[in-house]
Protein backbone atom coordinates (compact mmCIF):
# COMPACT_ATOMS: atom_id res chain seq x y z
CA UNK A 1 0.00 0.00 0.00
CA UNK A 2 1.53 3.30 -0.87
CA UNK A 3 1.85 6.02 1.44
CA UNK A 4 -0.77 8.95 2.04
CA UNK A 5 0.11 12.20 -0.30
CA UNK A 6 0.57 15.54 1.13
CA UNK A 7 -2.40 17.19 0.40
CA UNK A 8 -1.56 20.29 2.82
CA UNK A 9 0.37 22.39 0.08
CA UNK A 10 -0.63 25.80 -0.68
CA UNK A 11 -2.93 25.86 -3.43
CA UNK A 12 -3.84 29.07 -5.62
CA UNK A 13 -7.20 28.71 -7.84
CA UNK A 14 -6.89 30.21 -11.16
CA UNK A 15 -10.49 29.12 -12.63
CA UNK A 16 -13.02 27.88 -10.11
CA UNK A 17 -15.53 24.61 -10.88
CA UNK A 18 -18.73 27.03 -11.99
CA UNK A 19 -16.42 29.05 -14.26
CA UNK A 20 -15.14 25.84 -15.86
CA UNK A 21 -18.74 24.17 -15.58
CA UNK A 22 -19.97 27.40 -17.56
CA UNK A 23 -17.60 27.17 -20.06
CA UNK A 24 -18.15 23.72 -20.65
CA UNK A 25 -21.72 24.28 -21.45
CA UNK A 26 -20.95 27.14 -23.81
CA UNK A 27 -18.13 24.90 -25.91
CA UNK A 28 -20.60 22.42 -26.44
CA UNK A 29 -22.71 24.63 -28.14
CA UNK A 30 -20.03 25.89 -30.47
CA UNK A 31 -18.85 22.47 -31.26
CA UNK A 32 -22.07 20.87 -31.81
CA UNK A 33 -22.76 24.21 -34.12
CA UNK A 34 -19.38 23.22 -35.79
CA UNK A 35 -19.25 19.44 -35.80
CA UNK A 36 -22.95 18.50 -35.70
CA UNK A 37 -24.84 16.32 -33.45
CA UNK A 38 -22.86 13.35 -33.55
CA UNK A 39 -18.54 13.20 -34.15
CA UNK A 40 -16.44 10.88 -32.29
CA UNK A 41 -15.14 12.19 -29.33
CA UNK A 42 -11.34 10.81 -28.35
CA UNK A 43 -9.95 12.18 -24.99
CA UNK A 44 -6.09 12.16 -24.97
CA UNK A 45 -5.51 10.53 -21.05
CA UNK A 46 -5.02 10.67 -18.39
CA UNK A 47 -5.14 14.44 -17.98
CA UNK A 48 -8.64 15.13 -20.09
CA UNK A 49 -10.70 12.52 -18.45
CA UNK A 50 -12.64 14.63 -15.98
CA UNK A 51 -12.88 17.54 -18.70
CA UNK A 52 -14.33 14.95 -21.19
CA UNK A 53 -16.37 13.33 -19.15
CA UNK A 54 -18.04 16.68 -18.09
CA UNK A 55 -17.92 17.83 -21.69
CA UNK A 56 -19.66 14.75 -22.92
CA UNK A 57 -22.68 15.14 -20.36
CA UNK A 58 -22.95 18.99 -22.17
CA UNK A 59 -22.84 18.01 -25.26
CA UNK A 60 -25.70 15.13 -24.51
CA UNK A 61 -27.66 18.41 -22.92
CA UNK A 62 -26.43 20.54 -26.48
CA UNK A 63 -28.28 17.77 -28.17
CA UNK A 64 -25.69 15.57 -29.52
CA UNK A 65 -25.39 12.05 -29.35
CA UNK A 66 -21.66 11.27 -29.61
CA UNK A 67 -19.22 8.41 -30.11
CA UNK A 68 -16.53 8.06 -27.78
CA UNK A 69 -13.04 6.05 -27.46
CA UNK A 70 -10.05 6.69 -25.90
CA UNK A 71 -6.05 7.34 -26.10
CA UNK A 72 -3.89 7.10 -23.71
CA UNK A 73 -0.63 9.15 -24.69
CA UNK A 74 2.51 10.51 -22.57
CA UNK A 75 5.07 13.35 -23.69
CA UNK A 76 5.60 13.68 -19.77
CA UNK A 77 5.94 10.60 -17.50
CA UNK A 78 6.18 11.81 -14.00
CA UNK A 79 8.19 15.29 -14.69
CA UNK A 80 6.89 18.30 -15.26
CA UNK A 81 8.49 19.33 -18.25
CA UNK A 82 7.72 17.26 -21.69
CA UNK A 83 10.60 14.93 -22.84
CA UNK A 84 10.13 16.03 -26.04
CA UNK A 85 8.79 12.74 -28.05
CA UNK A 86 4.81 11.35 -27.65
CA UNK A 87 4.38 7.58 -27.06
CA UNK A 88 1.59 6.25 -27.05
CA UNK A 89 0.54 3.92 -23.91
CA UNK A 90 -2.81 2.86 -24.93
CA UNK A 91 -4.67 3.03 -28.67
CA UNK A 92 -8.04 3.85 -29.50
CA UNK A 93 -10.07 0.80 -30.58
CA UNK A 94 -13.01 2.16 -32.89
CA UNK A 95 -11.93 2.88 -36.17
CA UNK A 96 -11.70 6.73 -37.15
CA UNK A 97 -11.81 6.21 -41.26
CA UNK A 98 -14.58 8.72 -42.63
CA UNK A 99 -15.55 10.12 -38.72
CA UNK A 100 -15.63 13.50 -37.80
CA UNK A 101 -12.75 12.95 -34.82
CA UNK A 102 -12.88 15.61 -31.91
CA UNK A 103 -9.96 15.30 -30.05
CA UNK A 104 -10.58 16.56 -26.20
CA UNK A 105 -7.00 17.59 -24.30
CA UNK A 106 -6.31 18.97 -20.80
CA UNK A 107 -3.91 21.53 -22.03
CA UNK A 108 -2.08 22.80 -25.16
CA UNK A 109 1.72 23.63 -23.90
CA UNK A 110 4.28 22.62 -26.75
CA UNK A 111 1.52 21.40 -28.61
CA UNK A 112 3.74 17.85 -29.10
CA UNK A 113 0.77 15.79 -28.19
CA UNK A 114 -2.50 17.63 -29.72
CA UNK A 115 -0.08 17.60 -33.02
CA UNK A 116 0.92 13.78 -33.12
CA UNK A 117 -2.65 12.99 -32.21
CA UNK A 118 -4.12 14.79 -34.70
CA UNK A 119 -1.62 13.21 -37.12
CA UNK A 120 -2.68 9.95 -36.16
CA UNK A 121 -6.13 10.24 -36.31
CA UNK A 122 -5.50 11.72 -39.85
CA UNK A 123 -2.98 9.01 -40.85
CA UNK A 124 -6.05 6.34 -39.93
CA UNK A 125 -8.79 8.48 -42.60
CA UNK A 126 -10.88 10.33 -39.91
CA UNK A 127 -12.74 12.74 -42.46
CA UNK A 128 -12.33 15.90 -40.09
CA UNK A 129 -9.88 16.03 -36.89
CA UNK A 130 -10.63 18.83 -34.64
CA UNK A 131 -9.40 19.70 -30.99
CA UNK A 132 -10.62 21.34 -27.84
CA UNK A 133 -8.77 22.00 -24.96
CA UNK A 134 -9.92 23.42 -21.58
CA UNK A 135 -6.51 25.14 -21.31
CA UNK A 136 -4.13 26.98 -23.80
CA UNK A 137 -0.82 27.90 -22.79
CA UNK A 138 0.60 30.43 -25.35
CA UNK A 139 3.85 31.32 -26.29
CA UNK A 140 4.82 28.01 -24.88
CA UNK A 141 4.74 25.88 -28.32
CA UNK A 142 7.15 24.39 -30.38
CA UNK A 143 4.57 22.72 -32.35
CA UNK A 144 2.40 25.05 -34.74
CA UNK A 145 -1.06 24.01 -33.81
CA UNK A 146 -3.94 25.65 -32.62
CA UNK A 147 -7.01 24.86 -30.91
CA UNK A 148 -10.19 24.41 -32.71
CA UNK A 149 -12.24 24.94 -29.14
CA UNK A 150 -10.44 26.81 -25.93
CA UNK A 151 -11.62 26.99 -22.63
CA UNK A 152 -9.22 28.96 -21.56
CA UNK A 153 -6.24 30.59 -21.80
CA UNK A 154 -3.78 29.83 -19.17
CA UNK A 155 -0.65 31.57 -17.26
CA UNK A 156 3.05 29.75 -17.95
CA UNK A 157 2.57 28.20 -14.43
CA UNK A 158 1.98 23.84 -14.14
CA UNK A 159 -1.00 23.66 -13.16
CA UNK A 160 -2.91 21.03 -11.48
CA UNK A 161 -6.53 20.07 -11.03
CA UNK A 162 -9.41 19.08 -13.10
CA UNK A 163 -8.07 16.01 -13.49
CA UNK A 164 -4.24 17.52 -14.11
CA UNK A 165 -1.31 16.57 -11.99
CA UNK A 166 1.77 16.70 -10.25
CA UNK A 167 3.55 13.56 -10.05
CA UNK A 168 0.07 11.48 -9.91
CA UNK A 169 -1.42 14.03 -7.43
CA UNK A 170 -4.38 16.32 -6.97
CA UNK A 171 -6.53 15.07 -10.19
CA UNK A 172 -9.33 15.28 -8.17
CA UNK A 173 -9.48 18.95 -7.67
CA UNK A 174 -12.90 19.95 -8.77
CA UNK A 175 -11.36 23.49 -10.15
CA UNK A 176 -7.57 24.14 -12.38
CA UNK A 177 -4.80 26.02 -9.60
CA UNK A 178 -1.26 25.92 -9.06
CA UNK A 179 0.63 25.17 -5.86
CA UNK A 180 2.43 28.04 -4.38
CA UNK A 181 5.67 27.73 -3.77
Amino acid sequence: MSEPRDLSARITVLITADEIAARNHALAGEIVAALGRAPLIVPVLKGSFIFAADLLRALHEAGAAPDMDFITLSSYGAETTSRGEVTIVRDTEVPVAGRDVLLVDDILESGRTLAFAKDLMIARGANSVASCVLLHKQGKQVVDIAPDFKGFDCPDRFVIGYGMDVGHAYRQLPFVGYIEE
